[in-house]
């Protein structure tokens, strides 16, 4: 873990994150890659760095153990976690779960999740954010009526609720891990990244497994929110996909290749603000947008 702590003099020139992160490459290449691929993204004249990718993974990574804890204890991550500036959490409780299995699979979601807030505390060490505010209660209001789901859709309900809730963002988490991954040249960081890539697509692959098994109900609303997903992020040719697609179960969202698809962190912005448009620096989820460099679509 040591190892993996950063400093601003180990940032690493030539680093660049199409999903979860920016890019840590000349100020001049920033420039070029934003007029070309629109992935670019520059802090204050200079190019992001690895501690503000890690910084904005962490607050993606508060949001969901946020949830899940919720979910399962009616209570949310401790204040030594969330930190000394703690934002406000508003909404969640504990869920009525009528099955075993899936409480067991939330729980252990759960225990990852804040796993990962205390992996991303401890890398980033004295540079280290506190959990920014956070509202599950606007969030998911308006994402239901994006969605098209009832006005009155509660995330904590049950079983399927929970589970489409979770699925609003942790497909979310899969597609910007997988941009992220291939990109990153120190091996520790590779390491980490592409770990914490593989049990966010466990918790997804299950989710959506446990969703298509419920049913048409089950179908019709995940494959709502993974339209609003669709329209939000603003990239048409990336096309978000359901659990059911022609007809058939569709666990993995993937290209025709078989690859997951990436998501920068503007396209990851947009659907945790539920904004449409660039320029956008907080809503959503997020009321007063996310601690860090990285926060505006």
């Amino acid at each position: 873990m040591d190892a993996l702590r950063i400093s601003r003099r180990q940032s690493i020139a030539g680093l660049s994150v199409a999903g979860l992160a920016g890019l840590l490459i000349p100020p001049a290449y920033a420039q070029q890659k934003r007029e070309t691929t629109g992935v670019g993204i520059a802090k204050k004249g200079a190019a992001i760095d690895d501690e503000d990718i890690f910084t904005f993974a962490l607050n993606l990574e508060y949001m969901e153990a946020e949830f899940y804890l919720r979910a399962t204890t009616g209570k949310g991550i401790s204040d030594t976690d969330a930190g000394m500036d703690a934002g406000r959490v508003v909404g969640g409780h504990e869920a009525q779960f009528k099955e075993k299995a899936i409480r067991e699979f939330i729980e252990e979601t759960a225990e990852n999740e804040l796993a990962h807030v205390r992996f991303y505390r401890k890398t980033l060490g004295r540079n280290v954010i506190s959990r920014p505010a956070i509202d599950f209660d606007a969030g998911f209001k308006a994402a239901a009526q994006a969605a098209g789901l009832p006005a009155d859709f509660d995330p904590f309900a049950d079983d399927m609720s929970v589970l489409l809730g979770g699925m609003l963002f942790e497909d979310v988490g899969v597609t910007a891990y997988a941009g992220a991954v291939p990109l990153l040249k120190k091996k520790e960081f590779v390491e980490a990244s592409a770990g914490i890539l593989a049990v966010e697509a466990y918790h997804m692959g299950m989710a959506r497994s446990q969703l298509y098994m419920m049913g048409e109900k089950a179908w019709d609303a995940a494959n709502a929110i993974s339209d609003a997903r669709d329209k939000i992020d603003g990239t048409p040719e990336k096309e978000d996909q359901g659990i059911r697609v022609d007809g058939k179960a569709n666990f993995v969202p993937s290209t025709p290749d078989a690859i997951a698809f990436t998501r920068t962190p503007q396209e990851v912005l947009r659907i945790v603000y539920l904004a449409e448009k660039a320029g956008v620096s907080k809503g959503g989820f997020y009321p007063n947008g996310m601690n860090g460099e990285i926060k505006t679509t």
